[in-house]
């Protein structure tokens, strides 16, 4: 079965629906008709660009400008990984995206090569699809976990260097703050697997049984990208704070200041 195309008049109907919430705001005084139709405009604008691309990525499909263009996702992830922190960028960028790097590369791979067996695995529909989904979805945990864990130490500063003043070096001191960012960068994604299927069909099961596969199919990719997304999310995380760590803290363990943007104090 054949996915039915939608036209560019069916599409604008569909940007129509931007109408109901731009009423709502205008009657209850909400403030977000401007950013909504800014961040409806600039997808709009993204996403015809990348699909033009996409097209030409596929029908190329060589092996150097694929990896070329997962690095480039890759370090637009970090950019906004570390914009949605209050750290300063050129300090922590490199093992930021070392961090990304690792955990992405590791998991497409190991898929591609154990789980979906490609004979290229550098295929361009799986490459930079899967890359793009674990990107997105882990890049809203690393988010969450750098910034409370280095939050959180600077914020218990005094409770944090007792630790370190009764005789606990850096890993016993820094250990819970480590638990408690990485648990709730994953409860998002763990929240969701929960209620996939029930609550709600995912992006990519949805796509999938759109382009005309069967839901048996479609089932079996989505376990595979829930999985991966919890994997990847969670190393990434894990590797951000500890190769971070090394140009965040002194060699006594203590947190450096310089580190923090001056206009995003607590």
């Amino acid at each position: 079965m054949e996915i039915i195309d939608i036209s560019l008049y069916s599409l604008l109907l569909a940007i129509l629906l931007l109408a109901v919430p731009v009423f709502l705001s205008r009657i209850y005084g909400l403030g977000l008709t401007k950013l909504l139709l800014s961040s409806a405009g600039r997808m709009i604008v993204q996403l015809v660009l990348i699909g033009v691309f996409l097209k030409y990525l596929f029908l190329w499909n060589n092996t150097v400008i694929n990896l070329s263009w997962l690095i480039v996702m890759i370090l637009a992830a970090v950019f906004s990984a570390i914009r949605g922190s209050a750290m300063k960028p050129g300090k922590i960028i490199l093992p930021v995206f070392v961090s990304f790097a690792l955990a992405t590369f590791t998991v497409i791979f190991y898929l591609n090569i154990f789980v979906i067996r490609l004979d290229y695995i550098f295929d361009a529909r799986y490459l930079i699809v899967l890359g793009g989904m674990l990107l997105g979805n882990s890049l809203r945990g690393n988010i969450v976990g750098i910034d409370l864990f280095y939050k959180s130490i600077r914020k218990e500063t005094k409770k944090y260097q007792y630790l370190l003043s009764l005789g606990a070096d850096y890993h016993e001191a820094v250990k819970p703050y480590m638990r408690e960012s990485i648990r709730l960068a994953l409860k998002p994604t763990i929240a969701s697997m929960a209620t996939i299927g029930i609550v709600a069909l995912p992006g990519m099961m949805t796509g999938v049984i759109l382009g005309g596969a069967s839901p048996e199919v479609a089932i079996k990719y989505q376990i595979m990208i829930m999985i991966s997304i919890v994997v990847s999310t969670i190393i990434s995380v894990l590797l951000t704070i500890l190769m971070t760590s090394g140009v965040c803290f002194t060699k006594y363990g203590v947190l450096r200041n310089d580190i923090f943007l001056k206009n995003k104090t607590e």
